[in-house]
Parts: structure tokens; sequence; C-alpha cells
């Protein structure tokens, strides 16, 4: 056996059933010219272990949908993964996930297939859309050697670039929430967050389309053309 061999990373185990549905997966669909309210939009949240994206772990996902401009209470997805030896640390304090519901939770590589069969070739919303994006992103290459190449959109970037009248330096989740009277019943559980910032989704993509973005290619378009502004110098 090469060097090589042995230095690249043993493919992870998936039993038949598993291997048939990762190569039923949906690739993502390019973002295009249909209205914001014709895109099916997949908002997401993860609990995990802690924030640092290369060696804490994914605990629970929870998603809702948006399609007809609206929240779709039918299409909602939740679960809890497996941990065998995971120590809970301080972060259970946050998202209340002790060794209980780590153990009755299921197999990761069922909850990740199951999730992305959920995700089709849609987009994905998030708040911190680039932490999600990488915890969820190393979890399917670790689990499954999936690669994760949907779309993702960072509502936390969104908001102020909808909203430059409103002032709110490095806003967080309850700080949007608050300005715009959002109802929780909830925070810091996966299901209960996806669908808050489901309900931000909808304010911030109402807001988009009066501004004429109204589709999911110009919406993108202009969120690049906000970054290259703001990396000018001088600007």
């Amino acid at each position: 056996m090469s060097l090589f061999a042995w230095l690249r990373p043993a493919a992870p185990s998936l039993n038949p059933a598993q291997q048939l549905a990762l190569q039923r997966l949906s690739a993502p669909a390019v973002l295009g010219d249909c209205s914001l309210r014709q895109q099916r939009w997949v908002v997401l949240d993860l609990e995990t272990t802690g924030l640092n994206v290369n060696r804490d772990l994914l605990l629970s996902i929870g998603a809702v949908v948006i399609e007809d401009g609206a929240i779709d209470l039918s299409q909602q997805f939740e679960c809890t993964l497996q941990r065998p030896g995971h120590k809970p640390g301080p972060s259970v304090l946050l998202h209340g996930l002790g060794p209980d519901a780590i153990a009755a939770g299921c197999a990761p590589a069922d909850g990740l297939l199951d999730f992305m069969d959920f995700v089709g070739d849609s987009p994905v919303l998030a708040f911190h859309a680039p932490f999600d994006q990488r915890m969820l992103g190393r979890a399917l290459k670790d689990t499954l050697g999936y690669k994760l190449q949907h779309s993702f959109i960072d509502v936390a970037e969104l908001a102020p670039r909808l909203n430059p009248q409103t002032v709110l330096r490095e806003a967080s989740l309850d700080d949007w929430i608050a300005q715009f009277g959002l109802q929780v019943d909830e925070r810091h559980n996966a299901s209960a967050d996806a669908f808050v910032t489901a309900q931000l989704v909808l304010i911030l993509l109402s807001q988009a389309r009066r501004l004429g973005l109204d589709s999911p290619a110009l919406l993108m378009g202009r969120l690049a053309q906000w970054r290259r502004r703001q990396a000018m110098p001088g600007l």
C-alpha cells in the first residue's frame, strides 16, 4: 500500500440502503430568474457542541420551507444525531441536548441523508450561514463522503443590507426579532430558531421585491455587489 493511501482518510462505511439514498440525492439547482415567491427556500438552524468548525460536532438540525411566499408548515424537518461517547459541554446550557436526548437520536448517516433529501435542489438560508454551511458540510463529508454544493444565503448579511437605515452593530438574531416585533415561543432549539428565522426571511424577501430584486439570481447578484463595494478601500 502506498504512503498516499495511508494518509488518505478512509471512506465512510454505508450500508446498501444508505448508499442508494446517497446516489438519489438531488444536485443543487442554479439560482435562476424565477420570482422570489416561486422559489422554494429551505431555512436552516443547527445546534452544535460548540463554535469550532474544525472540531465541534453537529447535534441537531431544524429546518422549514418557504414556498409560494409563505412558510409551508407541511414541510418541516427536525432530527437529533446520536454521538456515542460525546460528553456534554457548556453549550448544553443553551440547546438543552443532554445525554438522553442524544442517545435517543438517529444514526448520523440516516439523519443527514434524510435532511439532504428534504433540501432537494433548493437554496438554503440561515442566520450566520457560513458557520452552518461549514458545520453541515464537514458532517456530510465525514459521515457520507458527500460534498455540499448548495447555495447558502446569510440572513445576518442580508438583513442589514436591506435595512441600511437600521443601526444595529453586529446584530444578533434576537436583535432582528426585536426590530420587527416577531413572536418567539422558544430560542436555542433548532426547529424553533429555524421557524423564527423563516419569519424574518419573509420580511426580507418582501423588502427585496420592493427594491426590484425579484429573483434569486438578482438577489445573489446584489449581495455580491454589496460585498465588492465593501471590499473596495475608501468606500
